[in-house]
């Protein structure tokens, strides 16, 4: 169950098959396997010793793979950096794990070196762009050149493999344990839910320092597929790309799903090669899935419910469930049921498991769920409580063992003494035709305690206003859910590195 081992494997059973793919630059299994032992040889002989963290600021790359497969390989822990962070961020989250080596690539340059330079146990800086590495730095493939390969370290696959830092939307980020048996049970029931073989391709457009998108490394690396890499998610050069490396698997969080179907390309792509669109990470409006079960007739939908403390698989909502009509049709809006070797219950706040159909909070256990948070032994205690980890997630179970989502705790908003969950009241907004984003809070208010307040961004020449889209969701949820006040923009809502809107930064001006 160490992961570093599916890379020998993927070596072994398709040796000639294309492991990655960038641009004009593609390379075999054969070729990876030599390239990541031979990286990890010029890492010990940086002096990277067992336990030693590595972190990285990059886009999108083949060579963040290897990175990902080179660093445990040569008996280290992966620190991904979110590079949606501010330098504040940053400076923290390496200040945390400390770091003894950093990869940067060209785009990040400048950041990278001033990260080096604030840190106090950074001694290498391995440059991995495509142009010359600044002085005083090393170069990703002069070290690969210059070393013969060397054998696993074979790390025990209950140690810590990777520290995953949370996006930080409710402050500064917790760095997540996650060891190799957690990630290789998340990746072994991708392949198993998502049937993957090796003549499958998928693209990496959205960003690798994520578990929602390095999940896939693994998975994918399980069947001894094609990696296809964009440094970024660009709706236009994802639908290009689609037709023309022939993609079978997409990830897409909901936010770019639908600026994937509202593009002008998007007619005019051929869809043909394309398998299954996995889509996850916040909740999939019901206007946009609905557009898209119409639209892609072909391509099997498989929603994935999880998060980074999770490794980050917990449930699945298969394709089968991705109907507009017949019995399945009525289970379309959870988020699936329990994947392999996951336990899911919903309890109250004192840990008692609710009724069917109560909403309380999703915990889970199971084999992927996360070793701890790094340094952070209370938060660790408060979040995995008897084995099960506490997600953080309301939601309800039905008869049937299908999860429902209703929202982060956190995000609950209580209007005069009701619950009223926000992803419940966005989802009304979202079914109206001029709305393009939103984002609902809660805003302190002298009567209700909280009022609903929504946040809208409306399409190109849009005419409707505030009071015609509340009176829109008073046609279809209660009317103590519906908002009390909406804010027109044009402008995109700010979104964290994984695409979900960031509501801390639109509750500031309300909350002080």
């Amino acid at each position: 169950m160490y992961l570093t081992q599916t890379v020998r494997r993927a070596a072994q059973i398709n040796p000639g098959g294309i492991a990655t793919r960038q641009g004009p630059r593609s390379r075999t299994w054969l070729q990876v396997h030599d390239r990541i032992a031979r990286l990890a040889a010029a890492l010990r002989r940086l002096g990277l010793q067992p336990g030693d963290r590595a972190a990285i600021l990059s886009l999108n790359s083949d060579r963040y793979l290897e990175y990902y497969f080179a660093v445990p390989w040569a008996g280290g822990v992966l620190v991904p950096l979110n590079n949606r962070w501010s330098r504040t961020e940053m400076e923290y989250a390496v200040a945390d794990a400390g770091p003894t080596i950093l990869f940067v690539d060209d785009h990040h340059a400048g950041l990278g070196a001033e990260l080096a330079g604030s840190s106090a146990t950074i001694r290498t800086v391995i440059f991995l762009g495509e142009g010359t590495a600044p002085p005083g730095w090393l170069d990703y493939e002069v070290l690969i050149d210059g070393h013969d390969p060397v054998p696993d370290v074979e790390r025990d696959p209950e140690a810590i493999f990777a520290i995953f830092y949370t996006g930080g939307t409710t402050g500064f980020p917790k760095g997540v344990m996650l060891s190799s048996r957690n990630l290789w049970a998340s990746g072994m029931v991708i392949v198993a839910e998502m049937s993957l073989r090796s003549d499958d391709s998928f693209l990496h457009s959205a960003p690798m320092f994520h578990m929602a998108d390095g999940a896939w490394v693994f998975a994918l690396t399980l069947a001894a597929g094609t990696h296809v890499f964009l440094p970024a998610f660009d709706v236009g050069r994802v639908l290009a790309t689609v037709a023309a490396e022939r993609i079978t698997r997409l990830l897409l969080v909901p936010t770019m799903f639908k600026m994937v179907l509202d593009h002008p390309d998007f007619p005019r792509t051929d869809w043909s090669s394309l398998r299954m669109i996995v889509y996850g990470a916040a909740p999939m409006p019901e206007a946009v899935l609905r557009t898209a079960i119409e639209v892609l007739p072909r391509v099997e939908l498989i929603q994935a419910y999880g998060q980074t403390e999770l490794a980050p698989m917990a449930t699945t909502l298969r394709p089968e469930y991705h109907v507009l009509e017949g019995p399945a049709a009525a289970k379309r809006g959870s988020v699936g049921q329990a994947v392999q070797g996951v336990d899911i219950r919903i309890t109250d706040e004192h840990d008692r498991e609710v009724p069917r159909g109560t909403v309380g909070e999703i915990r889970v256990r199971g084999p992927n769920a996360m070793l701890g948070y790094w340094n952070k032994p209370t938060e660790t205690a408060a979040t995995i409580v008897g084995g099960w980890v506490r997600t953080g997630d309301g939601g309800s179970m039905d008869e049937d063992g299908f999860v429902y989502l209703a929202d982060r705790i956190k995000d609950m908003i209580i209007s005069g003494g009701e619950n009223v969950y926000s992803a419940e009241v966005e989802n009304a907004i979202m079914s109206h035709p001029s709305v393009a984003q939103c984002a609902v809070i809660g805003i302190p208010d002298q009567k209700w305690g909280e009022a609903v307040h929504a946040i809208v961004v409306t399409k190109p020449a849009a005419t409707v206003d505030g009071p015609s889209l509340i009176a829109h969701c008073h046609a279809l949820i209660a009317g103590y859910k519906c908002p009390r006040s909406v804010d027109l923009r044009t402008d995109p809502l700010p979104l964290s590195g994984a695409g979900k809107i960031l509501k801390r930064e639109l509750r500031k001006p309300f909350w002080v």
